[in-house]
């Protein structure tokens, strides 16, 4: 059953304060090991928090064994009313530093409200004057969970913060995303085409096309998810990176789908086939704009490859 902070003896408010002392070093220690392949100073900062993190605990226990003896009551956050609930630290794993940057600033700025009003609580003066201070301390944290955010950060840094984030941008977002776009916008073709033109009938086609769509994004969403774990190659979590490249492969063999829905067979193949090249130019600049390929090159090999695959189809419906 929780308890209300008023109801806690001296001995529980110093056992309560060492509890925080730890759980908040161990989050830190994880923030930074998260933190440290891409955002070396962000860590380095987490580290010295860490370290003072530590040095608070030890004061603690030094009081507590002073005043209380050697044996610490256990006495927990979630013992307690009032506390923030608090997010495991796996929900982070897939955040950016920004994320753990405000959860840093949120746990200090918990911490302190909690020396505060632990010190308003105490009698004795020396356990007053130390909560005190560890909440003055505690204040000085989130201030240095601030400082290390982008915009306090000096421009050659903000920059080498910017260029991270962005490879890890494009590496756990953009390549699944492209490859299942690229996929399902051209290993679709063939399947919809040959149906099209060996049917003359839209609806026909358009019940092709979505199979072909659907059963492309799952093969692809379960290739990308099964592919690596990411913890070598920095890749994310494969479940995100399996549910990216399925939507965006079920995206890419939908759109010249649809046109399908047209009952007119001759204007909905004119329409998806309009859309078949917005399809291929819209890849072209995706790899322009993200993997650097010079947007002619990108659009050269796109474009060539897909009007193969379409024409395969259009020749295969037509024999």
């Amino acid at each position: 059953m929780r308890r209300n902070f008023k109801d806690l003896t001296a001995p529980e408010v110093l056992a309560l304060a060492i509890s925080l002392e730890e759980e908040d070093a161990r989050i830190f220690r994880e923030f930074a090991r998260l933190l440290r392949p891409n955002f070396p100073k962000a860590a380095a900062s987490l580290d010295a928090m860490t370290a003072q993190e530590d040095v608070h605990r030890r004061r603690l226990i030094e009081i507590f064994r002073h005043k209380f003896g050697e044996e610490i009551p256990l006495v927990r956050r979630q013992d307690v009313r009032g506390f923030v609930r608090r997010d495991p630290v796996q929900s982070l794993r897939i955040a950016g530093v920004d994320s753990i940057r405000r959860r840093v600033a949120l746990m200090e700025l918990e911490a302190a409200r909690y020396y505060d009003k632990a010190a308003e609580q105490a009698t004795d003066a020396e356990l007053r004057q130390l909560l005190g201070d560890l909440a003055s301390e505690e204040r000085k944290h989130e201030d240095a969970s601030a400082s290390f955010d982008p915009a306090h950060l000096p421009e050659s840094e903000r920059e080498e913060e910017a260029r991270t984030s962005r490879q890890l941008f494009v590496l756990q977002v953009v390549q699944p995303g492209l490859a299942g776009l690229m996929d399902g916008s051209v290993s679709t073709l063939a399947p919809l085409f040959a149906s099209a033109f060996a049917t003359h009938s839209s609806f026909k086609a358009f019940l092709v096309g979505m199979a072909a769509a659907v059963g492309a994004g799952i093969s692809m969403g379960f290739a990308e998810a099964l592919s690596d774990d990411g913890s070598l190659t920095g890749r994310g979590r494969p479940l995100l990176r399996g549910v990216i490249c399925g939507l965006m492969t079920f995206l890419g063999g939908v759109g010249h789908t649809l046109p399908y829905l047209i009952p007119n067979f001759m204007t909905a193949t004119v329409v998806a086939t309009v859309v078949v090249a917005i399809e291929l130019l819209a890849i072209a600049w995706i790899r322009n704009r993200y993997m650097d390929t010079p947007f002619l090159a990108a659009a050269f090999q796109v474009v060539v490859g897909g009007v193969l695959v379409f024409l395969t189809g259009i020749l295969i419906g037509s024999a």
